[in-house]
């Protein structure tokens, strides 16, 4: 679990087949998209565009709109920051970008308009900063697959696994990780008194209730009286009609930063970070305390954890990025109980990425500066290939 990071190789003489010849590396950074984390995905970009070496990698923006069109997106990063509570979004006034439609034709296309469609030129590698469905669950990395095109991060299945909180659960411990008492609510299933009686009776009081593909806690409640289900499931099902009922674990929120290892090499873990709820507006760890509320929260890199359970976290981590198939990287959030258990809550493939997000800065306090930590996982996806692996 060593997190040093090798010197990257220059990217104009290290073997990979850039599209263009001798230029630098072309990187999409693609952000936006249809899911309740609209904003985060483009707050993420934000960091991820400031950040990104300009003299090594040809950068272009592109933003997915909240109902799905592909344009050409301002690439400055102020545009797209979080400001006095306004969360900022992708609009469609732009041109239109079409991705390579096979693996043959390596260009994407602008559209324009009344105008003929112009050549912007090939993508060696694309940074998907999407969160939750329709970009972080496998919809988006299969279409990359399709045109043969290189990105960061978990491939279709582990992004699929990742983001749906019930296939999760199920790997994580059909691999020997310790996972929370749960129950699942599927889509089309009816919420009726008897199976939410059955809820409280096999997991009590409180539980947790979850939307099973969402992310940055949209849908989710916390449940301390039976009276409060019927709510907090018609809240789930706001985000999606699958639903997961959690027991409440007792313990330390605690996260940890994975990074996949280079040339076959074992994937690293950082070292963790704990969220701390300080102020009592929030039961948990929710949306607004996340991204609106500074507050409200404290997060601290490193935890203050005894070092036999800081390196406990960290191998629990790799172990979770490798069950579920993950590559490049990913963020595991586990609780630390009072007798140093650790209980893997979720692993999620895309976290959050601005310099201020808890999975930069594990790496920050770990040795890895956020400009090196992009880099790194750019480096990831020109390396691997393209196709099955």
């Amino acid at each position: 679990m060593d997190a040093t990071i090798a010197p990257a190789t220059d990217p104009t003489t290290d073997g990979h087949p850039h599209a263009r010849g001798g230029d630098r590396p072309r990187v999409m950074v693609l952000f936006g998209g249809r899911s309740g984390e609209h904003a985060i995905s483009c707050a993420t970009a934000g960091g991820v565009l400031r950040a990104i070496d300009r003299a090594r990698y040809d950068v272009v923006a592109v933003g997915i709109t909240r109902t799905g069109q592909w344009v050409l997106a301002d690439d400055d990063p102020d545009r797209w920051a979080i400001r006095d509570g306004h969360l900022p979004e992708v609009d469609g006034a732009s041109a239109r970008v079409v991705l390579p439609q096979g693996t043959v034709d390596r260009d994407v296309q602008v559209v324009e308009d009344g105008r003929v469609a112009r050549t912007l030129g090939a993508v060696d590698v694309v940074f998907p900063l999407l969160h939750g469905p329709f970009g972080e669950d496998g919809t988006l990395q299969g279409l990359l697959e399709l045109a043969d095109v290189r990105y960061v991060g978990s491939g279709v299945l582990a992004s699929a696994v990742g983001m749906d909180k019930h296939m999760m659960k199920l790997v994580l411990a059909g691999s020997g990780l310790t996972v929370g008492p749960f129950r699942v609510l599927p889509g089309g299933a009816t919420a009726d008194a008897a199976t939410l009686d059955a809820f409280v009776a096999d997991l009590g009081l409180p539980l947790f209730v979850k939307p099973a593909r969402a992310g940055s806690s949209l849908g989710i409640t916390r449940v301390v009286e039976r009276s409060q289900l019927e709510d907090a499931v018609a809240e789930a099902r706001r985000h999606d009609p699958k639903v997961v009922v959690e027991a409440a674990i007792v313990g330390r929120e605690v996260e940890c930063g994975v990074l996949g290892g280079r040339a076959g090499a074992p994937a690293r873990a950082s070292l963790p970070g704990e969220v701390v709820v300080t102020h009592d507006r929030h039961a948990f760890y929710d949306f607004e305390a996340k991204y609106l509320d500074e507050d409200g929260v404290v997060l601290s890199c490193p935890a203050d954890l005894p070092p036999h359970v800081t390196e406990r976290v960290r191998e629990v981590a790799v172990r979770a990025f490798d069950a579920v198939g993950c590559e490049g990287l990913a963020r595991v959030d586990v609780f630390v109980t009072a007798d140093d258990e650790v209980v893997v809550n979720e692993i999620n493939t895309m976290p959050g990425f601005t310099p201020y997000s808890m999975y930069p800065r594990m790496w920050e306090a770990t040795g890895v500066p956020y400009a090196e930590l992009v880099d790194e996982l750019v480096g990831l996806a020109l390396e691997r290939s393209t196709g099955l692996r």
